[in-house]
């Protein structure tokens, strides 16, 4: 795979743009664990709730919240939405952890990386957004994260077309130095790009701040 220059270019011209987004929010690795699940089709203020549902309880905790039983931990997290759902989700991730590691559950993220995300994607209800989210944030590994906004500003500008979500990962992880920090930071400045001028009905494209960035096709080698 040969890189993407044009991505690099998109980085620094965000980043212009709109400055160090100093993300992910959550004090500890297994709070933005917890979290990444719990995100999933809703926004992080009701995930807060939730989290502080936990936090309250004092079960925030890797075996504490094994602990709970499963209704308990599913109105606990009520705030977050499909809280069913996602109880169900969070157990499976914490007893697959826990049947590979134990307590020490981070030992994870010290497996190769490739290795980490497969584990990870073997819980019932993680997908590949939640395992890269886990491993960048929670475990400083670079797996660089895709999401609705990344598809959706990288296709209006003719980029990554026809890539699923492990090519668009590909395309990114091959065009970009393997740096957490830079990684972070660049999915970070995509969500802020599309929740502020990508939107995905009404696109504030004459105020964008990339408005003459020009992608164009670059899909072969990474499907």
């Amino acid at each position: 795979m040969s890189p993407e220059p044009r991505l690099l270019q998109l980085h620094d011209r965000l980043l212009a743009a709109f400055g160090p987004q100093h993300w992910w929010p959550g004090e500890t690795p297994f709070e933005v664990l917890v979290g990444a699940v719990l995100t999933q089709n809703t926004n992080w203020g009701n995930v807060e709730r939730a989290i502080a549902n936990l936090k309250a309880r004092g079960v925030l905790d890797f075996a504490a919240l094994r602990g709970l039983e499963l209704a308990e931990l599913a109105e606990l997290i009520r705030p977050a939405g499909y809280y069913n759902l996602k109880a169900t989700r969070l157990r499976n991730l914490l007893d697959l952890l826990h049947h590979h590691h134990g307590e020490t559950w981070e030992e994870v993220f010290r497996l190769p990386l490739e290795t980490a995300r497969e584990r990870l994607l073997a819980a019932r209800g993680v997908g590949p957004e939640t395992a890269d989210s886990i491993l960048l944030y929670a475990g400083g590994r670079p797996s660089f994260v895709i999401d609705a906004y990344t598809f959706r500003v990288l296709h209006r500008h003719g980029l990554g077309l026809g890539l699923d979500y492990h090519g668009l990962r590909r395309l990114f992880m091959a065009s970009l130095p393997p740096k957490v920090s830079l990684y972070n930071e660049f999915h970070a400045l995509l969500v802020r790009l599309g929740k502020d001028y990508c939107k995905k009905g009404r696109p504030a494209c004459v105020s964008c701040p990339v408005r003459d960035w020009a992608g164009g096709p670059a899909v072969a080698e990474f499907v």
